[in-house]
């Protein structure tokens, strides 16, 4: 008799239920393509450092898959470091609009809200 193992995926990031809704009518409006997912990530530069990478991309060799609330999400695995336990929201307000990253990683944020250091 064969063992059945069972894996379970623990999500790197969370994603707000509002920002979910914004990222799939962005996804309508832009005409994404269905085979493409929400890549989150970091780059070098920004304010304090480091700049969050956020848009629709393919797969790419040496990225992790997961999906949260029918979103499939892609990151590369060097970027997990910096993401762990992250959140991302959307704010729709009379002062500010936009996508809005919580990460305990981060030691510093600049006003931009789009930029940190590790």
């Amino acid at each position: 008799m064969s063992e059945v193992q069972e894996t379970t995926t623990i999500r790197p990031v969370s994603i707000t239920s509002g920002a979910i809704s914004e990222l799939k009518k962005i996804m309508i409006q832009e005409k994404v393509p269905s085979e493409y997912g929400l890549r989150l990530g970091v780059k070098g530069g920004g304010c304090s450092g480091f700049s969050y990478i956020l848009g629709f991309d393919s797969i790419k060799e040496g990225d992790q898959q997961y999906e949260i609330d029918g979103m499939m999400v892609i990151m590369s695995k060097a970027h997990g470091i910096y993401l762990l336990g992250m959140e991302v929201d959307y704010v729709d307000g009379l002062n500010n609009r936009g996508f809005t990253f919580n990460n305990p990683n981060a030691k510093e944020t600049c006003g931009c809200g789009t930029s940190f250091s590790a």
